[in-house]
């Protein structure tokens, strides 16, 4: 496979936020939040092209402003990932990044080395991410994905729930046991068009994690290790955590 694929990021950003309508202009240290993830997307190298993937045109100017380019779709996508597949279409593109509209510190060197690995390992339909969690109680939040793979870093499972399920009490283990996923995907774009073309299986349904569908049809996920948490503004009261991440970063605020 040629070392150069073309890759376009696409960020979904929709108005109608279930816990926080409107949060893509949120100003986060002064900025709204698209502003902060499309420079960090633009930061990255292996991107050929940045969109904003949204149904709202108050976003897409902001997005244009920020130099990102917008497309405007449907307002009734289930996922983000159906929405990044109508904005990709058309798109002379191998590789699509989705990157999650509201993380504001996504680190451009994790999306960097994630499209190189399926640059180079043409044997995944998909990559992704996933952090240390410290201990088993952190890992108990719901809200948290963990995922589980095996030792080629292939994706076995994800779960609200934490797993793996530890049985004996007494176990200990000097190695990371529960890993949080960090919610950035990409997809070669044929198994992106098959993807969406599935509707949501069981799995999917119950935990809530559109990801479960891609495994149910037989997807190869790769995932990567990183010390990069990510930090999603999924309510208000997420704003000033999102802050402080950001005045952590090495980016200049």
């Amino acid at each position: 496979m040629k070392n150069h694929l073309k890759t376009i990021g696409v960020i979904p950003a929709r108005w109608g936020s279930t816990r926080f309508p409107g949060k893509s202009l949120a100003l986060i240290c002064g900025k709204p939040l698209i502003q902060w993830v499309i420079e960090r997307a633009l930061q990255a190298k292996t991107l050929d092209r940045v969109l904003v993937a949204t149904d709202d045109r108050r976003i897409a100017e902001a997005a244009r402003k920020s130099g990102a380019e917008a497309v405007m779709t449907r307002s009734d996508h289930q996922s983000g990932t159906d929405r990044i597949a109508e904005a990709a279409n058309g798109c002379p593109a191998e590789i699509v990044v989705n990157i999650q509209g509201d993380e504001p510190a996504i680190d451009p060197l994790l999306i960097d080395e994630l499209v190189t690995i399926m640059r180079v390992e043409e044997k995944w339909d998909m990559a992704t991410a996933a952090s240390p969690l410290n201990s088993a109680a952190e890992a108990e939040g719901k809200s948290i994905c963990k995922v589980v793979f095996n030792s080629e870093g292939q994706a076995l499972y994800f779960s609200r729930f934490p797993i793996p399920f530890v049985r004996d009490r007494t176990f200990s283990t000097n190695k990371t046991l529960f890993w949080r996923h960090i919610g950035i995907y990409l997809y070669r774009v044929d198994f992106l068009k098959k993807f969406v073309a599935q509707p949501p299986c069981l799995l999917e349904k119950a935990e809530a994690l559109e990801q479960l569908r891609a495994l149910h049809i037989g997807a190869r996920i790769y995932v990567l290790k990183t010390k990069h948490c990510g930090g999603g503004v999924d309510t208000p009261e997420d704003i000033a955590a999102a802050e402080a991440a950001l005045k952590k970063t090495a980016f200049s605020v």
